[in-house]
């Protein structure tokens, strides 16, 4: 077998795994790829304690893996976009075959890093950047290549996953179970890409783009964190038979664009992704010739994304010619899942256009006639109530929580409607508003 040689970029818990993972199980991947796969070459700021590197040659300077003319593939593991940047449009300069599983720089750059791997005459492979180990990229790319997506919609951040399912489990608030995450090493110091919706925007925008056919756009996502979501809010999507879910959605919307967003959404208990819980991830893909499929898995962890980086490693060694380390190109194959001369830059709807049913909390004076006077400002916006619960005041307390779901209705009407309530002298606080989905 002609030997491939890797040159990874990165020791860190992704590096390490995938190190170990290659070196472990060297021999059967080496008979599934036809190939030796071989890590020649590898740079990181030191030596993981966990991986025996002793017959690898190591640099300190990442770039000069990059620059290695005996490395065919290098793979991305250092994470960021600045650096990482550099090195991957370095290494496809140098016509070399890129493997990362960075989802902001494909995300955020992707469009550029295409065009230049398509002008080298080189590939850039990216399973790894979403969702760790569940291979959904390929899944979407190639498994339902015979369906026109219609949408999808994933839990796609552990952090957040894990968070929301404590504080329904067991009724603790999110400052409680943030700190508990940071300690067991699922949420960062700083964990606002997780809680606020940005790392899930990340993987979403690549995830709708190979799904439509269309150019990044990751400044158009929607984000929406989870970071004022209550215990008595889960407690009431629990008893209405909702999960609350932080969801990244987008969906197609015929003669009108695509919708990309990401928030906390309350999804039926019934739905096998509403029993998604912890670390976990899953993606929900509808598909107009095989309905509705799902996707579970790890979503993050050293050998989980280990094994979707090996994925990618595998399917790029096939791709290379007997005789010589250049991939069997075709310049119409494409990154996104479509021709390059297909894509189309799709409209992509502001949130306020948006249709989705809705999750109302309202605390108001318990007294006659406020009822009538919240449920007429919705009927006025067009807004009919499909779901209603009133609670019974606390001791010492002169308001109660009215609970509502709405029948869906444009993101605009449920604002100006909104504004409404506030604005009645029996309402004593802001009103919460989560979207609902139905995923159907």
């Amino acid at each position: 077998m002609k030997r491939v040689n890797v040159g990874i970029c990165g020791l860190g818990t992704v590096g390490s795994g995938t190190f170990n993972v290659l070196t472990r199980n060297k021999i059967d991947i080496d008979a599934k790829a036809g190939r030796d796969i071989t890590v020649t070459h590898v740079g990181a700021r030191q030596v993981s304690p966990s991986c025996n590197i002793e017959n690898t040659q190591f640099s300190t300077d990442i770039f000069a893996v990059a620059e290695d003319p005996n490395v065919d593939i290098v793979v991305e593991l250092i994470g960021g976009t600045t650096v990482a940047k550099d090195l991957v449009m370095k290494a496809l300069g140098n016509g070399k075959h890129v493997v990362t599983a960075n989802k902001a720089l494909i995300a955020e750059f992707g469009n550029e890093i295409f065009a230049e791997a398509v002008k080298n005459r080189v590939t850039v492979s990216y399973e790894a950047a979403v969702a760790g180990g569940i291979p959904i990229i390929r899944a979407l790319r190639e498994g339902l290549v015979a369906n026109r997506i219609e949408w999808l919609a994933g839990i796609i951040n552990g952090t957040g996953n894990f968070i929301l399912t404590e504080m329904r489990d067991k009724g603790r608030n999110f400052d409680d179970v943030l700190k508990e995450a940071q300690e067991l090493g699922y949420a960062e110091a700083d964990p606002t890409f997780d809680v606020e919706g940005i790392d899930a925007a990340h993987k979403l925008v690549i995830l709708a783009s190979i799904a439509f056919g269309m150019p990044l756009q990751f400044d158009k996502v929607f984000t929406e964190g989870i970071s004022d979501i209550s215990p008595e809010d889960v407690a009431f999507a629990d008893e209405l038979g909702y999960r609350i879910k932080h969801l990244g959605i987008t969906c197609r919307r015929p003669n009108q664009g695509i919708e990309l967003r990401v928030h906390p959404t309350l999804i039926p208990a019934s739905r096998l992704i509403a029993n998604v819980d912890g670390v976990m991830n899953a993606v929900l893909v509808k598909g107009d010739a095989v309905g509705p499929t799902l996707y579970y898995g790890a979503g993050a962890g050293s050998e989980p994304t280990a094994s979707a980086v090996i994925s990618d490693i595998v399917h790029t060694s096939r791709l290379l010619n007997g005789d010589t380390s250049e991939v069997e190109y075709n310049a119409s194959v494409p990154h996104l899942g479509f021709a390059l001369d297909h894509l189309c830059d799709y409209n992509i709807l502001p949130i306020e256009e948006i249709e989705t049913a809705y999750y109302l909390r309202i605390s108001a004076i318990d007294r006659p006639g406020v009822l009538s006077k919240i449920t007429q400002i919705l009927s006025d916006a067009g807004i009919s109530i499909e779901a209603l619960i009133q609670k019974e005041a606390k001791e010492n307390q002169n308001h109660v929580p009215v609970i509502l779901l709405t029948n869906r209705a444009v993101e605009k009407q449920i604002i100006s409607a909104i504004e409404k309530i506030e604005q009645l002298d029996s309402v004593t606080d802001k009103v919460v508003r989560i979207r609902v989905e139905s995923l159907k």
